[in-house]
């Protein structure tokens, strides 16, 4: 990673130590507007390009809400809020330590891998394969440059009673080979997030304004975590070569802000334009990368609080899995069961549903920032933090799979009905073939007319 600045490890340390979340806020506002700006004005260029080209949604009358074509391709307009954000950022960092590291490479390419990949199923419609091989590279580029790599310090250093244990030597016939279990587990769970989180905030993409506006909350929730972190960065990490990522993170978060809420009006019901593929994919990675980088220095519980902020994606998703499993239909089917077709027959309307689940992504992200305040600002041991996630999302498992053998006894109550109906039919067709036969055709002219 680069240095912004040319000063000592000691003064940049303690300048660090001196800079306010408040001050951070301050120096990165021009962030947020940047992005804000630039996808305010970018989303109808797209819009027409989309429609000029026929790359539109068409309604089906039955899971899409939306009864006239709309463009696709909104994720275009997002990606250049978030890139020129980035870009500002690199060249005006205003009197930040030189510590304070930019925003990695690594992110940028894979912003550009994730994004070319959903744009490709958009227009050419993709195998998901190729989706899966797409998201993959941009998990790789992370792994590459250590981004996120640490996320499993915390829970692997208190099972093997530190993290020195976690350095093996193993002996091979060239020598002794060094394999580092952090690294490694570090690497897995980066890919398993990178395809978890995109495929999650593309999952629940299906009703106007919908994902661009949790995202916008999940930004909110981890935008204050990352705050809260800014006075706690370990002083050996202050004093070191590679920098602290705490302004890159500050900067994701300003960025997928400042994007989402310039798309939202486009994209709100009515909505004129939707994200597509390349859209849903690109804000589900950026949130999964702001989430991994808070475990920068092993802090795994603050990963966890920034899972709980993420929640009505993870939800979602959790559902669909356990639901399809059940009914031993494929992974990729598309169906009308997700959380929010189910809320919107409930709630009896588009914007209701929206809206609740925007009310339930708020509450999560609450509980998300309450839990990483209370780990950060007191003596809550991190197991507490550990423990509550888990009860969290082992409830909603419990819920899924409750619902989806509810919805398999419906579907198997109705095929015997639908068996029992087929079974009684022929009776009546050969009566009324039987009759059809019998009586003489009439000429043409004697047919009474068809109304």
């Amino acid at each position: 990673m680069t240095r912004l600045l040319g000063q000592t490890d000691l003064d940049a340390g303690a300048s660090a130590a001196a800079v306010s979340a408040i001050d951070l806020l301050n120096g990165y506002a021009h962030i947020f507007i940047a992005a804000f700006v630039v996808t305010l004005f970018a989303t109808p260029v797209v819009q027409k390009l989309a429609e000029t080209f026929g790359v539109v949604d068409r309604p089906d009358f039955n899971r899409k809400a939306h009864t006239q074509p709309v463009a696709y391709l909104g994720g275009l307009a997002v990606f250049a809020g978030l890139l020129v954000a980035i870009g500002v950022s690199y060249v005006t960092v205003g009197d930040l330590p030189s510590t304070y590291a930019p925003v990695p490479m690594a992110i940028v390419i894979g912003m550009v891998a994730i994004t070319f990949t959903g744009l490709a199923d958009d227009v050419w419609g993709w195998d998901p394969r190729l989706k899966i091989a797409g998201q993959l590279v941009a998990a790789a580029a992370l792994a590459i440059e250590n981004v996120g790599v640490k996320v499993a310090e915390g829970v692997l250093g208190s099972l093997f009673g530190g993290t020195q244990n976690l350095l093996w030597q193993l002996p091979t016939p060239w020598g002794d080979v060094t394999f580092d279990l952090v690294y490694w587990t570090g690497t897995a769970l980066i890919a398993i997030f990178v395809l978890g989180g995109c495929n999650s905030a593309n999952l629940i993409d299906g009703l106007d304004g919908l994902l661009s506006g949790v995202v916008g909350i999940v930004a909110l929730g981890l935008l204050a975590i990352c705050l809260l972190m800014v006075p706690n960065v370990p002083a050996d990490a202050l004093a070191s070569d590679e920098g602290v990522l705490t302004g890159a993170r500050i900067v994701l978060c300003l960025g997928v802000l400042g994007a989402v809420l310039g798309f939202l009006p486009y994209n709100f019901k009515p909505a004129s334009i939707f994200l597509g593929d390349s859209g849903s994919l690109l804000l589900g990675y950026m949130c999964v990368v702001i989430i991994l980088m808070l475990g920068e220095h092993g802090q795994t519980h603050l990963v966890f609080a920034g899972l709980i902020v993420f929640s009505v994606p993870i939800i979602d998703t959790t559902l669909a899995i356990i639901r399809r499993r059940l009914a031993g239909t494929a992974m990729s089917a598309a169906d009308d069961q997700h959380l929010h077709h189910q809320i919107k027959r409930g709630l009896g309307g588009v914007r209701r549903a929206v809206l609740a689940l925007y009310s339930l992504s708020f509450m999560f992200a609450l509980v998300g920032v309450t839990l990483a305040a209370l780990v950060i600002r007191t003596q809550l041991r991190v197991r507490v933090v550990y423990a509550i996630t888990f009860v969290l999302f082992g409830f909603v498992g419990a819920i899924a799979v409750k619902a989806a053998r509810r919805q398999q006894r419906l579907l198997a109550a109705a095929s015997r009905q639908a068996m029992a109906s087929t079974q009684s039919a022929p009776i009546t067709v050969r009566t009324s073939a039987s009759s059809a036969q019998e009586q003489p055709e009439q000429p043409l002219a004697n047919r009474a007319p068809v109304a």
